[in-house]
């Protein structure tokens, strides 16, 4: 018969691979999803941005302003809460991009970090 103590170890080991397995499942389910986030870029940012990040020159011109590159390490180096921030809320002439909500931000955000040179 197991000693009380083992009992115990046992138990608790088998409670903390269940939350970890949860915690697991549940960062996945949440989870930012890049593929999700190319559809809504293809939709609300390529215009502007390119296929690839890579800003559209005319539109550039046009607005009399220098896009960044998605791909660049100064946007790549951004965290997700200023991109998501230039996403929602516009940044310089780039506008708030209002057909973006909730966790389509983040899975757009998912895509632009896919983009990285």
């Amino acid at each position: 018969m197991p000693r009380p103590r083992q009992c115990y170890l046992r138990n608790m080991r088998l409670y903390l691979t269940m939350f970890v397995l949860s915690l697991t499942a549940a960062a996945a389910m949440f989870a930012a999803d890049a593929k999700a986030g190319k559809a809504v870029y293809d939709t609300s940012c390529k215009s502007c941005h390119g296929p690839d990040g890579t800003p559209n020159a005319a539109v550039a011109k046009m607005m009399k302003v220098e896009m960044k590159d998605l791909r660049s390490a100064e946007v790549q180096s951004m965290s997700n809460a200023d991109l998501e921030s230039v996403i929602t809320k516009g940044k310089g002439k780039m506008q708030a991009v209002k057909a973006v909500t909730g966790k389509s931000v983040d899975d757009v955000v998912a895509h632009v970090r896919s983009l990285k040179k």
